[in-house]
């Protein structure tokens, strides 16, 4: 098998790898313009809908501390193309489905794929390509990660508009199967670790996690209190906090193979760049939900051009990343991702305060462009910051870390929107405050003029919680210290570490 140092061509598997990357992530987000198509197609709730998109997100996340560990184990180019089959396989599932029920059973298996592919394409990029040239590499794959979110709207719009929702899962079919061609002829396999598997870690990590993002996410369907008989929303997420520290106290336990190995958190970076991309994931989800909104119900815009709305951050972000690359091998990480995080602040509370009925589209341009330098400065250099110092045997368990971290925040930002866009609407509309931002007015049409001012305004306050959050990720990201450069390898010391890769 081949070794990082006897990986002659590795972009050409960055390439490779960033295919099916970019096709999960945008799967993400290209479900939100189409809620009101899907709610209309099978006539049911709003609240059934929501679970199309929050059944991807609990599976796509419970799993990851699981796979980056079995990525590690079995190899991350099997694990990566099993996730891919998987997802292409669900997504073919969904688009074929006749009932909102089996809907989200296929986007939870969709989730599954997804979770399998993610922590793959990190650690194989921290693993073929050496220190110095790694910036470059992550600049591709943050890109991506940037690009990806930002561009799932868009197409899901342009694809609902034009041929129907299920087109929005169907078009994922064509893209798995090249993915997997080019993975399968360009992806070296990777030595791996065979050690005990960490079974109670899987099952308290994965309790843990499931009830902790569970609990928040149908939070706001419950008004906070009871669900069933004895069970509340928060005796679920006092229990998943539980079930975590448990986890946390076996790990520290674990003397055989910890399925999370504390000892990465002793590097410092490692440590920041999980708070940082918390912070992202969950502005980066959470804005998004206002945003279209706004867009939709206030200004009238079909589900395409309110999803235009996010083009510039897509085209900025891309076109920044082979600067960034650059930069993030000869900069220290704090300044790039400092000012990047920053951008993102500013944006975003410009962003809440121009928001109003009568705003010129130009305007709202303005803030969204800023957003898109703010991306493209954000995601390269956290990522490289993360994995840069981690031993390369620590790789799949440093990218499930930190892929996890990254969609848990995703998740409490979703819940976390939409809990202070209720608040909002109670606020300033408090006639609709109860259909609203989940009722059918907010989501699948234009809302009488009347309420366009306060409605406006509940929209624009709610971009100030993202904001706030991300601040916390900017003073992470200031801490951060200069990575270790290490020297390569000799010939000897890669052979012996292959040989204790095996044992």
């Amino acid at each position: 098998m081949a070794s990082p140092q006897e990986v002659a061509r590795p972009r050409p598997a960055l390439w490779a790898l960033v295919v099916g990357f970019f096709m999960i992530l945008v799967d993400s987000t290209i479900v939100s313009v189409a809620t009101p198509s899907i709610l209309n197609e099978f006539g049911t709730d709003v609240g059934s809908v929501v679970w199309v998109t929050s059944a991807y997100l609990l599976a796509y996340a419970v799993p990851l501390l699981v796979t980056g560990r079995l990525g590690d184990r079995i190899g991350p180019k099997k694990m990566y193309l099993t996730g891919l089959t998987v997802f292409t396989l669900a997504s073919l599932w969904c688009g074929l489905t006749n009932s909102i029920a089996m809907l989200i059973v296929a986007r939870v298996v969709q989730g599954l794929g997804a979770s399998m592919v993610t922590p793959q394409t990190m650690a194989v990029i921290t693993r073929i390509f050496p220190p110095d040239q790694r910036g470059k590499a992550m600049s591709l794959w943050g890109a991506t990660a940037g690009v990806a979110v930002l561009v799932g709207p868009i197409l899901g719009g342009v694809l609902v508009d034009g041929l129907g929702w299920q087109w929005i899962f169907f078009v994922n079919v064509p893209v798995g199967v090249i993915g997997f061609v080019l993975a399968m002829r360009l992806v070296p396999n990777l030595p791996t670790q065979q050690h005990k598997f960490d079974l109670l870690g899987v099952a308290l990590s994965t309790i843990g996690l499931f009830l902790l993002v569970f609990g928040i996410q149908e939070g706001q369907k419950y008004d906070w209190g009871t669900i069933t008989g004895p069970i509340s929303v928060w005796g679920l997420i006092i229990a998943g906090i539980l079930f975590l520290g448990a986890f946390v106290f076996w790990q520290s336990r674990n003397r055989n193979e910890p399925l999370l190995p504390l000892a990465l958190f002793r590097d410092r970076n490692f440590s920041l760049a999980n708070i940082a991309i918390t912070t992202v994931g969950f502005a980066v989800t959470s804005m998004a939900f206002p945003l279209m909104l706004y867009a939709q119900s206030v200004r009238g815009l079909s589900p395409t051009k309110a999803a235009l709305l996010l083009a510039p951050m897509a085209v900025i972000s891309g076109a920044l990343a082979p600067f960034v690359g650059r930069l993030v091998d000869t900069t220290p990480p704090r300044f790039i991702a400092g000012f990047g995080l920053a951008c993102n602040v500013v944006a975003l509370f410009w962003l809440s305060q121009i928001m109003s009925p009568d705003v010129p589209i130009w305007e709202l341009l303005l803030p969204m462009a800023l957003m898109g330098v703010a991306n493209g400065f954000m995601w390269a250099p956290i990522g490289t910051t993360a994995t840069r110092n981690l031993p390369m045997h620590q790789a799949g368990a440093g990218a499930g870390v930190y892929n996890t971290t990254r969609q848990v925040g995703a998740v409490l930002g979703a819940a976390g929107i939409a809990v202070l866009m209720e608040s909002r609407l109670a606020h300033n509309l408090p006639a609709i405050a109860g259909g609203a931002p989940s009722g059918e007015g907010a989501m699948g049409g234009k809302l009488p003029e009347a309420l366009h001012q306060g409605f406006s305004d509940a929209m624009a306050q709610a971009l100030l919680l993202p904001a706030a959050i991300l601040v916390i990720g900017l003073i992470a990201a200031l801490m951060f210290t200069k990575p270790v450069r290490r020297q390569p390898p000799t010939a000897a010391a890669a052979s012996g570490d292959r040989e204790g890769l095996r044992g």
